[in-house]
């Protein structure tokens, strides 16, 4: 997995550490509006009728499980189970395609297979550097869906961000406080689609009947 290093001097103590997670947090106010229209999208995409698809590697696999996990289930609230399908959890397609092609085909040829213009997808990577989620955006942007970056750092020559839409880069350098960051901005993603979703008895039925709001696609910070 292709990850950010470490600043140098980078808190190690606890009482440090922490103090760096409240900083990185502190930043992310300044991504709530690219975050909100994230999420009015995906709101989009489920109106059309179309599914949202999660993909990373390593802890950002699991964050990529998580997100498809809070949509099919539910986050707080009872309503309809929102299509999302997370692209790392079949071991035997995964390894197939690495076998077959190349560990950086791994999320390109799922999209290439499954993906539609109807659709989003979300891509998680701490350094916004790893070639197969860089290969999976590329894919999926060719294939007309909305592509969404989760990476960290800044996006200055981040390989990932050209294939993006709209990138949420966490305010953080050190690999763990950008996963933190992620969690929190999946749960307030899940947050504005589960209440949405729970509207009108738990269907939905009141987004999908509302007026198109056309909104800008790439709100990259």
């Amino acid at each position: 997995m292709s990850t950010p290093t470490a600043r140098p001097g980078a808190p190690t103590a606890p009482a440090d550490q922490l103090a760096d997670h409240l900083a990185a947090v502190e930043g992310l106010y300044a991504l709530l509006p690219a975050l909100r229209a994230v999420g009015d999208r995906l709101i989009d995409v489920y109106r059309r009728g179309g599914r949202l698809y999660t993909f990373g590697n390593g802890g950002s696999a699991a964050d990529a499980q998580h997100l498809a996990g809070e949509l099919i289930g539910r986050y707080l609230r009872e309503r309809r189970p929102l299509p999302a399908v997370s692209l790392v959890t079949d071991p035997t397609v995964v390894s197939c395609i690495g076998n077959d092609y190349s560990f950086d085909e791994v999320f390109a040829r799922q999209i290439q297979a499954l993906a539609t213009p109807e659709d989003m997808v979300i891509a998680f990577t701490t350094s916004g550097r790893s070639p197969n989620v860089v290969r999976g955006l590329q894919e999926a942007r060719d294939r007309g869906a909305v592509t969404v970056l989760f990476a960290g750092g800044t996006a200055d020559g981040m390989p990932a961000g050209e294939h993006a839409d709209f990138a949420l880069v966490a305010p953080a350098t050190t690999t763990a406080r950008i996963q933190e960051t992620h969690l929190t901005l999946l749960h307030l993603l899940s947050e504005h689609v589960d209440a949405w979703a729970a509207g009108a008895g738990g269907t939905g039925e009141d987004a999908t009947t509302a007026p198109h709001d056309e909104r800008q696609e790439t709100a990259a910070v």
